[in-house]
């Protein structure tokens, strides 16, 4: 029979998921089907119990229900039990297990796919809500020589440094704190990730020019548009990479969760990126 997954959300027309999984399933040769699920906003755990309930092997769960995912899941992994928040949900023996693919997801671009490993470089992370939540973890547990969150709310940034402070320490991460935009000047950095929502409003954070080192990478996890940040990053000499990288490396973990086969990613990257 055909193993049935979906990807949950509000709104959720324009996700990439169904093509994503399907090229997986393709080149892997499983018989799986993977749809789109619009749940109402107070409709998600109605929503995915109901597609359990009707065979479904698992669920992509995006904005604005990871919360929600995290409280419906039995079990959590240990990178979901990091970030607070589900992407990932598995059905299997009357149990739910939650998983959190993001930060996978943007540790394996940075490294397979941009060639730009974060192991002993300056990292800068902007934003402190529940993207950088997802991804702290994994980017931590790839050794940074140092990492910066900068964030507008100073009582936000701290919260996120004081979250995973004992994981950095236990790594021994150099420096692992928090800075405001005007204190950026004294940088460089070697990666410089935007987990801010702003280029979705073509807006972008007070960065300060002199915040990329020689050679550095700007990354903003935004995909399928050139946001402000990365014009004003390329403007400053940077590489630039949008997050679609991202987006498939965190579906293949999860392709790798249900399924425990892990698909080749470059080519369904190239696919997407040529609009085939």
């Amino acid at each position: 029979m055909t193993d049935r997954y979906a990807v949950i959300g509000h709104p959720v027309e324009h996700s990439l998921s169904p093509a994503i999984h399907a090229e997986f399933a393709r080149v892997t040769g499983g018989d799986v089907s993977y749809g789109r699920i619009l749940a109402p906003l107070d409709g998600f755990r109605a929503a995915a119990l109901r597609f359990r309930d009707e065979g479904g092997k698992g669920l992509n769960v995006t904005l604005p229900f990871k919360p929600e995912a995290w409280q419906l899941a039995d079990s959590h992994s240990a990178g979901a039990a990091a970030a607070g928040a589900v992407n990932t949900l598995k059905f299997e023996g009357g149990r739910i297990a939650g998983h959190n693919t993001d930060g996978i997801g943007l540790a394996n671009d940075l490294r397979g796919n941009l060639g730009c490993p974060v192991r002993g470089r300056r990292v800068l992370l902007m934003g402190a809500g529940g993207a950088s939540y997802g991804v702290m973890e994994p980017l931590l547990r790839e050794l940074p020589l140092s990492l910066i969150v900068a964030n507008r709310t100073e009582e936000k940034a701290k919260a996120l440094i004081g979250h995973f402070e004992k994981l950095s320490a236990e790594l021994g991460i150099r420096r692992f704190t928090w800075l405001p935009y005007d204190r950026l000047e004294n940088g460089p950095f070697d990666i410089v990730i935007n987990a801010t929502s702003a280029g979705l409003t073509d807006a972008m954070p007070p960065l300060p020019r002199r915040v990329f080192a020689s050679g550095a990478l700007a990354y903003d996890m935004v995909y399928g548009r050139t946001t402000p940040f990365m014009k004003f990053a390329a403007g400053c000499g940077a590489e630039v990479a949008d997050g679609l990288g991202m987006l498939v490396e965190q579906a293949a973990e999860s392709f790798y969760i249900w399924r425990d086969v892990r698909p080749a990613t470059k080519a369904v990257i190239a696919r997407l990126r040529s609009g085939q």
